[in-house]
Formats: C-alpha cells, sequence, structure tokens
C-alpha cells in the first residue's frame, strides 16, 4: 500500500475570531458522531449495538461465576479454586450471533436489535461474512485477487477494538495473593475486620494512665503479638513496643526520647506535655469490617496484595489474563547473528511477548511460520488464545497471506487498515464460531508498535477489564510535521512540563522509540511548536499496571 500524500508543506491556517471557533466545534462533533456511527455500524455486524439509552456505555463484563454484573460486591463468593477457561459465545457462527454472550444476564439481553450496517461500513469487511462455521475447517486457495476497502480512522479503529473486547463475556477465577499481581478484580475487596483489630501503639516508649508522674509497674513490657495486658491502674506506666496492643485505661503513649525515668524511685515524668490518645493508633482507624476497600476493576498493585493481606484476605477473585498466540511471518527473518544476503533479524519476535506481557497478557512462545499460508491457516484455526497476533503480511504483496487466509477460514474483517502512520495496513478479526479474534501487525517495527498501541492494546484492555488510562495533553515542545490526511505516531520523551520529538521515527526504526516514553498522537496536518498533543503512555514508563515478567 503507498502512502496517499506527502508530507504537510506548511502549518495549518488557524480560523480567527467567534466564527472559526464555532466552525472548529462544529466540526469536531460532527467528526465524533461520525466515528460514533461508524463503530456502531461495524459492531453491528457481530451483534454489539449500543443500548438505546446510553449510546457512550461499553459493555460490561459478566463474572460467570456468580451471574452478576462485576459492579456486585461480594464479600465471600466461592468460586472454583483452578482456572476457568475464557467463556466462549454460543453461536452458530453467523455474523449476528458471533459476538452473542453466553449469559442472558448482561445488559445486552434485552437490547434491541441494531440496525442494519451501511454501505460505507459494510466496505470494511470481506464477503467472508457469509460463509458457513465449517468454512474454517476446510482447505482453500487464498485469493491474490486486489481486495477494495477504506481505511477506518485511527481513533475509531481504537474504540472498535475495547468494545470488541469488552464483549467478551469472562470467567473470574479465584487466585492466591502470590499470583494475583497484575489482574484486574473481578470482586469487590471488602474489609473482613477493623483495622486495626484492636488499639495498638504506635511507637516505642510507655503507656500510660491519668496525670504523671506514673510509677512504673513491674515486668518485661508488651511487645507486639502479645494478648491483652492487664488493666493500668490511674498513676501507672509500663513499657510498650510499636505494635503491641494497649492495655485497658490507658491514655497515652509517651515516646522514649519523650520521657526521663527516674530509676532510683520507680518513676516516670515527661518531658512534654502529655495528650490523651497520642500515638494510639484507635481500632478501625483504617476501615471498619464491611468497607469497600477496592472496587471491581481495580488493578492488583504490589500494594493492593498488602492491603488485601492485611484486611484478612488469602485469595482474589480476578479476571484472566487474556492469552496471546504471537505468529511471526517471513522468510526473510534471522532468529540469530548479523544480516546477510538479504536475510535481516526478526526484532518483532523477541519484543512482542514482554510488550504484551506488560499489557496484562500471558503469551506463548512466538512462531515462526515464514511465509507459508497454509501454516498461517493451520495455526489460526486450531489456535486456542483469546487473541492471534499476526506480524507482516497485511498488505498485498505476493506472498502477504494474511488477509486471503482470512478470507478462506470465514472470518469477519472488522478494521481493514487504520488511517495512521505508520502502520496503516494493520488489520482487526474475528475467526467464526467463536473463535479467537486476530490482530495483523505491519511488519516494519515501528509500524507493528503502532498497531499494537490502536488495536491490541485497546482489545486486551477490554478483554481484561483494565479501566481506560487517564487522557493527558502536555504542550510538544517544538514543529512536527504531520501527514495530510492521516493521524500519526510519534515517538517523544518528557522534558519538564512538554514532550520532545524524536528522531528515527520512521516506519522500520526502533532507535526513536526505544528512548522514547511516551507516543504522541499528531493529527493530520501536524502541530506547531507549543500544541497540546494526545500522549499514549508505554506501558513499562507509567504507574500500572503492575505485572510479573514485565521485561522476561
Amino acid at each position: 500500500m503507498t502512502a496517499r500524500g506527502g508530507e504537510a508543506s506548511g502549518p495549518r491556517p488557524s480560523s480567527g475570531g467567534a466564527a472559526g471557533k464555532v466552525t472548529a466545534e462544529t466540526r469536531a462533533a460532527e467528526a465524533r458522531a461520525a466515528e460514533e456511527r461508524a463503530v456502531e455500524q461495524a459492531l453491528a455486524l457481530v451483534g454489539r449495538g449500543r443500548r438505546a439509552s446510553d449510546p457512550h456505555t461499553t459493555t460490561p463484563h459478566t463474572t460467570q461465576a456468580h451471574t452478576t454484573t462485576p459492579h456486585t460486591t461480594q464479600a465471600h463468593t466461592t468460586t472454583p479454586h483452578t482456572t476457568q477457561a475464557r467463556t466462549r459465545p454460543a453461536s452458530a457462527g453467523t455474523p449476528a450471533s458471533a459476538g452473542t454472550p453466553a449469559s442472558a444476564g448482561t445488559p445486552e439481553s434485552s437490547s434491541p436489535p441494531p440496525a442494519p450496517p451501511s454501505p460505507d461500513a459494510a466496505a470494511h469487511h470481506t464477503p467472508s461474512t457469509h460463509r458457513t462455521p465449517g468454512a474454517s475447517h476446510t482447505h482453500h486457495t487464498p485469493s491474490t485477487a486486489p481486495r477494495a476497502h477504506s481505511e477506518t480512522p485511527w481513533r475509531e479503529a481504537r474504540a472498535l477494538a475495547e468494545r470488541l473486547g469488552r464483549a467478551v463475556p469472562l470467567a473470574a477465577h479465584r487466585l492466591p495473593l502470590d499470583r494475583a499481581l497484575g489482574h484486574v478484580l473481578a470482586e469487590a475487596v471488602v474489609a473482613l475486620t477493623d483495622l486495626p483489630s484492636f488499639d495498638t501503639s504506635a511507637m516505642d516508649g510507655w503507656i500510660v494512665a491519668g496525670p504523671g508522674p506514673w510509677t512504673v509497674r513491674n515486668g518485661e513490657g508488651l511487645l507486639a503479638g502479645c494478648g491483652a495486658a492487664e488493666p493500668l491502674l490511674d498513676g501507672q506506666t509500663v513499657r510498650i513496643a510499636t505494635g503491641a496492643r494497649i492495655p485497658a485505661e490507658a491514655t497515652a503513649v509517651i515516646r522514649s526520647e519523650h520521657a526521663r525515668l527516674d530509676e532510683a524511685k520507680g518513676r516516670l515524668h515527661a518531658t512534654r506535655d502529655v495528650v490523651p490518645g497520642q500515638d494510639i493508633r484507635p481500632r478501625g482507624q483504617e476501615c471498619r469490617s464491611g468497607d469497600q476497600l477496592l472496587p471491581v476493576g481495580a488493578v492488583v498493585t504490589p500494594p493492593v496484595l498488602g492491603l488485601a493481606a492485611a484486611a484478612g484476605y488469602d485469595a482474589l477473585v480476578g479476571v484472566p489474563r487474556p492469552r496471546v498466540d504471537v505468529l511471526v511471518l517471513g522468510d526473510e527473518l534471522l532468529t540469530a547473528g548479523l544480516p546477510h544476503d538479504g536475510l535481516i533479524r526478526d526484532a518483532l519476535g523477541p519484543m512482542l511477548g514482554p510488550w504484551l506481557r506488560s499489557l496484562g497478557a500471558e503469551v506463548s512462545a512466538p512462531r515462526r511460520l515464514g511465509d507459508d499460508a497454509e501454516a498461517l491457516r493451520h495455526a489460526l484455526t486450531t489456535s486456542d488464545a483469546d487473541l492471534v497476533l499476526t506480524t507482516g503480511g497485511t498488505a498485498s504483496g505476493p506472498v502477504d497471506h494474511v488477509h486471503p487466509v482470512l478470507a478462506a477460514v470465514g472470518a469477519e474483517l472488522l478494521v481493514d487498515g487504520v488511517s495512521v502512520r505508520p502502520g496503516h495496513p494493520m488489520l482487526l478479526a474475528r475467526l467464526p464460531g467463536g473463535g479467537p479474534c486476530v490482530v495483523g501487525l505491519p511488519g516494519n517495527p515501528l509500524a507493528a508498535v503502532s498497531g499494537l498501541l490502536t488495536l491490541a492494546e485497546p482489545l486486551l484492555r477490554g478483554m481484561a477489564g483494565r479501566p481506560a488510562p487517564d487522557a493527558y495533553r502536555p504542550p510538544v515542545y517544538e514543529e512536527v510535521q504531520g501527514h495530510p490526511h492521516d493521524t500519526r505516531l510519534i515517538p517523544v520523551v518528557h522534558r519538564a512540563d512538554s514532550v520532545v520529538p524524536l528522531h528515527y521515527n520512521g516506519p522500520a526504526m526502533l532507535r526513536g522509540v526505544a528512548a522514547a516514553d511516551g507516543l504522541a498522537v499528531v493529527p493530520p496536518g501536524g502541530v506547531r511548536s507549543g500544541t497540546e498533543v494526545e500522549i499514549l503512555d508505554l506501558p513499562w514508563t507509567s504507574a500500572a499496571p503492575w505485572t510479573e515478567g514485565c521485561f522476561t
């Protein structure tokens, strides 16, 4: 596929005055409405129309083990200890039923049937939507006939991918704390006890009762982990350690450095004023039994594990990680050594596994298939993953087999090209009969990164029930040229309160993104210096999600 135009020759003219502002706002509103309509039309082909009452609501996950929506708080619900397989829609393979969840308890079960797609939306799909369910098991000779399609706008493609992911019904599973890191909660964490569960000392020092000076009571003092001590009498004191239980009738803790002991008389004097209750952590200071500590949808981070343990939990109920198969295509790829004789190193195989794990997915080892259409067909139709990610072969060259093979197995082609540079020949499809989703990445490394962030990341986020990251728009440090028609993704690095575009941002380059901590979303035509731009964070530069094996 070729670019539709060269770089912009200059900055875009800006409209002035109130009329210009109204025009810009009107165009922006019309663009958003057009994107929403296009997403709805595309998803209508897989039976995923929005509820009429809320055109902006995404389809919520259902937790199969509880027959309730994830927003229902259940503190003591029993779920199987073993990991359950992700449930697949019970469909007959037709496009209208392929996205219908098996559960009848989701809000979609009462939704009106989606409107038929417009001819424009249908242009994004191949005639394979009319195939029978058995087509995926029949060998077809891939067709090399030219394909006619229109590219999907970048924001629309991301929105469609996320909604498709959220439409997949999930089965929750119970995870021991040491295996829950990085998962998304399918059940709220509710305090099983008061925290702290008894009055405790916040400092090492002396526990006193009444006004001083105080008489030191004989004994070794109070230590953390000991049972209830004898009540203190008015005017008495005893040594106490941090975390020890406060005896009855005690009024305050005096820190060791704020006390003076007269050993000869066995009397304790305070060197500062003593306030009743000082340095005592009262029972229930952090939470009371039954308080919700974490909602459904929260990502399990290391502090979450600590809080859950403190609240009495041994396991958490989480959403299973989406499972991803990675298929590396191309006969020209080497797995070791220096490039030679027209062969190049495979840069995507080593990169995609860790990247996908950082997005919360379970990833199989990359399978290198070369340019073998039959091997690709077999890998797609036998995969039991939730997502199959392919690299290369998405254009229209003589050995680009992804489109013909998808058509041959009866896949629904939901996105066939995206108006973004680099990476426009990416695609999103779904195999028939409740099969996995397929994201086809271009073979050029930075173009593949663009496809990863445009389609795979929102799709996996939807499947895992992760919340969308908060959007932020810092100013760009210098002018950035854009594509005349398409969105452009540029590697950037944060500097003070702005972002600086990085060089080496061509489709086949990784040098820029290797040094970046985000990608700037540059609209068609480019932006001037000081213009605010949307930033896509790279997963290892943000605070969440925490996942084990992030860089392994």
